[in-house]
């Protein structure tokens, strides 16, 4: 793709996305996000049983989030991002999960929308709710539940999550636990927001494909590497941060993936949603390209779209960490010429000046002397994507210092 090709793309996200933008997130200066998933349209998935792309009717769906910072109060995103029509929400709640679909009793709350219950989000944007009271810890689940009353067609959702999710029919946003079936997508929901203790002054937002979105790591226990470094940041003693991931399996940063709309839209047009608008954002690590060069993309236009988003990014005031690409040789894209292009690209992320710093994860995660392959001790076995202790040690490559100064 050659570079003019990528500026036009950026000129049309920035118009898509401005009537997508959560009108709470700009002024919300005392809140930021303690959780977030990058939505993508709604649509069949070959392999899962995801009920997105047919959509739901008179079910409620109670999804499981992991929260990087806690806080006195909450709100939540409803998101109708690639909704064609309105999408009805005849109730929400939020509660403190105790396990699976149960909420620990005195922690459920009734989410209302300008005081009311029931809301209708837009075709092509997003809502928050009004803030309720909720006393919510660092590193702490909360079951975020939405009943949709009537048929929603294609469903705004995120398809990979490495965590159960749960499906009931009726309206149950108000039931401590029972009646419901697993599912394995996040739907209706994007987004929570904390009001959190002062000493956590704003939000870095993890932005890439399914090695920020999921990896190959143990379901449902939070080993993501945005979720090790909420870790890392929450045990820092002073100011700190609060970790969204913005991860999305399967993404390309330069070009969507032509009829696989699951994988979302390019890197470059979902920054704007996914990153540059969530509530009290103050930097963001990039770490995207690894699906653009199973594509074979040149790294002329890779380093074409990192400088798009830096652009972006610094159009906002938002600093960008880069982060390099992990190595994968001997995987199933890996060809001489793509091992190349990834040396030219790590090469320009480290040494081009252009980003506020950088994250080598790609020195973090390889064999000792073979910097193209990915330590077997790190490797989920399709020496591409990391397992539980590889996406420790990407956590641990962060310097937090460096971070902290965003």
């Amino acid at each position: 793709m050659a570079r003019h090709v990528v500026k036009l793309a950026v000129i049309a996200a920035l118009v898509a996305t401005a009537a997508v933008q959560p009108a709470a997130a700009a002024h919300g200066k005392p809140w930021v996000a303690g959780w977030a998933a990058s939505p993508v349209v709604g649509s069949e998935i070959p392999w899962s049983d995801c009920p997105a792309g047919k959509g739901l009717q008179d079910q409620t769906v109670r999804n499981v989030v992991f929260l990087s910072a806690g806080g006195g109060s909450v709100r939540v995103r409803l998101t109708n991002a690639f909704g064609t029509t309105p999408l009805q929400v005849g109730r929400a709640s939020v509660a403190v999960q105790a396990s699976g679909d149960a909420a620990v009793p005195g922690t459920l709350r009734t989410l209302t929308f300008k005081g009311r219950r029931g809301v209708s989000v837009p075709a092509g944007q997003e809502i928050f709710s009004d803030p309720v009271a909720l006393d919510v810890k660092a590193l702490s689940t909360l079951l975020v539940s939405a009943y949709v009353p009537h048929a929603t067609g294609p469903l705004t959702n995120h398809p990979f999550t490495a965590q159960g999710n749960y499906l009931a029919p009726g309206d149950r946003t108000g039931v401590l636990s029972g009646g419901f079936q697993g599912t394995p997508c996040w739907m209706v929901v994007n987004g929570v927001d904390v009001k959190p203790a002062k000493r956590v002054a704003g939000t870095v937002v993890a932005f890439g494909d399914s090695i920020t979105d999921t990896a190959n790591t143990t379901g449902n226990a939070n080993r993501r590497w945005p979720d090790f470094l909420a870790r890392r940041l929450n045990a820092v003693p002073g100011r700190t941060l609060s970790v969204v991931n913005a991860g999305l399996g399967g993404n390309r940063l330069i070009a969507d993936r032509e009829g696989e709309p699951y994988y979302g839209v390019a890197g470059v047009t979902r920054v704007q949603r996914d990153v540059l608008s969530q509530t009290g954002v103050k930097a963001m690590i990039l770490l995207e390209a690894v699906n653009d060069i199973g594509y074979s993309a040149s790294a002329a236009d890779l380093i074409a779209g990192h400088r798009e988003v830096i652009a972006q990014a610094r159009a906002k005031g938002v600093k960008v960490y880069g982060g390099t690409v992990l190595p994968f040789k001997g995987s199933f894209i890996w060809t001489e010429e793509r091992e190349a292009t990834w040396r030219t690209l790590n090469d320009w992320i480290r040494t081009s000046g252009e980003f506020d710093g950088v994250v080598d994860f790609a020195a973090a995660t390889a064999v000792p002397g073979d910097p193209a392959t990915l330590d077997p001790a790190y490797d989920s076995g399709d020496r591409l994507h990391p397992n539980d202790a590889g996406t420790e040690a990407m956590a641990n490559a962060v310097d937090l210092a460096m971070l902290l100064r965003s």
